[in-house]
């Protein structure tokens, strides 16, 4: 596939970082020179210093002939008209990121569709959206739904003194009964692509594929501390994120909103009336406080700083918050979550990045997603009846050992799979593996 990026900041970086794996034909065009001589180094892909919405530009960079075109530079304007013109250049398909919510939410006044431009996407928006699925258990640091919640993937914190320290998954469940496999783990800043043997630790951020009753079970172990539900939620920040979010989230929860601007605070007071606004400095602890902070059971922070939405969280932790979110811009903070008391942290650019290549792999995969931090991606396949994957039973394929096959869905059922298993056409799989296989696990299912 012949792929266009314009845009070499976070979100083009990573993209092309993901696509590269793939063996795709990739050009990244940008303005900025050092930028683009960064991703030489280490990415292989072809740079192009120029403006994206420039003709000659995109003829370098062979649009004619290009099966997508992604435009995610830092103004709307840009990815706006750099779509539309490479659409009538011959690009096949286009991708244009948008700060704009309007052209998402009110196409009835104008489809850019009708424009020339494929799919548009938000990463604010896309953020709120990540930033409410976060919410959705207290223990969970991360937790995505397959078939209507008939598997889970769920990622907690093994608590120190709880059933799964010290213990390897063989030690604590029985192929014959589970309702949860261990997928991946992250510690000390590593992805380990576990087998049953694996021992886990104190502080480890372990990942599981559950069936319902699993999810509860996984908790039980990973935990020491009872469970509660949320319903008060705090949200630093009247960010583009920060408005998003507090929209969404006032449908289910209590929620409140701390923005320093007088001007803007009064503004969104009228925006988004279900949330009590505050006017403050979200520095402040004692205003943080007198808002009850130790009351709230959810604490998320947007604001523009990234060492402050990570301080400020922290403030929450010391007030016995159960749930802590912070926005961060650099991607490589993600990893910190784990080791400095912040549940979850996610950056805006990444997950805008890991949505438009779900887009680019539909097809024989069904789903795809990313865990905050971790390198490796969580792939859904529907088997087909020539696929390689039935040949044999799970233990004796060749699969690499970067791929743990983590549950099936079968004619609406939940399975988890052992070595004894064996696929069935219309079995849809979901797996976890590394990016750089997923090539290989791809021919098990073509």
């Amino acid at each position: 596939m012949k792929i266009i990026i314009a845009g070499a900041g976070d979100v083009g970086f990573h993209l092309a970082k993901l696509l590269a794996y793939e063996e795709h034909e990739i050009a990244l065009i940008d303005l900025h020179e050092p930028t683009l001589a960064l991703v030489a180094k280490q990415l292989d892909v072809v740079t192009i210093k120029g403006n994206s919405t420039s003709f000659e530009t995109l003829e370098e960079a062979g649009v004619a002939n290009a099966d997508l075109l992604i435009a995610v530079t830092q103004h709307e304007e840009s990815n706006i008209a750099t779509c539309i013109i490479a659409k009538h250049l011959g690009a096949k398909k286009t991708i244009a990121r948008v700060q704009n919510t309007e052209f998402l939410f009110r196409k009835d006044k104008l489809n850019l569709y009708d424009l020339g431009i494929d799919e548009v996407i938000s990463p604010e928006s896309l953020a709120a959206r990540e930033i409410k699925r976060l919410l959705r258990e207290v223990a969970l640091t991360d937790s995505f739904d397959f078939e209507n919640g008939k598997l889970s993937l769920v990622g907690v914190t093994i608590a120190e003194g709880s059933t799964f320290e010290g213990k390897s998954l063989r030690q604590v469940t029985q192929p014959e009964t589970a309702t949860f496999i261990i997928v991946a783990i992250l510690r000390d800043n590593k992805t380990i692509i576990p087998n049953g043997s694996e021992v886990f630790h104190a502080g480890d951020h372990a990942y599981f594929i559950a069936l319902p009753e699993g999810v509860d079970k996984v908790m039980a172990l990973a935990s020491t501390e009872k469970r509660t539900g949320l319903k008060r939620v705090m949200v630093l920040g009247g960010s583009k994120v920060g408005i998003h979010t507090a929209k969404r989230l006032s449908k289910k929860y209590k929620v409140k909103l701390v923005e320093k601007e007088k001007d803007k605070a009064f503004q969104l007071a009228d925006q988004i009336p279900n949330v009590m606004v505050i006017n403050g400095d979200c520095r402040d602890v004692e205003l943080l406080e007198e808002e009850q902070l130790a009351e709230t059971d959810a604490f998320i922070a947007v604001t523009g700083n990234s060492e402050t939405n990570i301080i400020s969280c922290l403030v929450a932790k010391e007030h016995n918050v159960k749930k802590t979110i912070a926005l961060v811009e650099n991607i490589d903070y993600i990893h910190l979550s784990q080791n400095i008391g912040v549940d979850t942290m996610i950056n805006k650019k990444l997950i805008a990045a890991n949505f438009i290549f779900r887009y680019i792999r539909k097809g024989d995969i069904i789903n795809l997603t990313s865990i905050h931090g971790v390198d490796a991606e969580i792939l859904e396949f529907v088997v087909k009846a020539d696929s390689k994957i039935t040949e044999d039973i799970l233990k004796n394929l060749d699969l690499p050992d970067s791929v743990i096959i983590g549950g099936v869905i079968r004619k609406g059922e939940g399975l988890i799979p052992f070595g004894e298993f064996q696929f069935r056409p219309n079995d849809r799989a979901v797996i976890l593996c590394k990016p750089e296989s997923i090539q290989q696990v791809e021919a098990f299912f073509a």
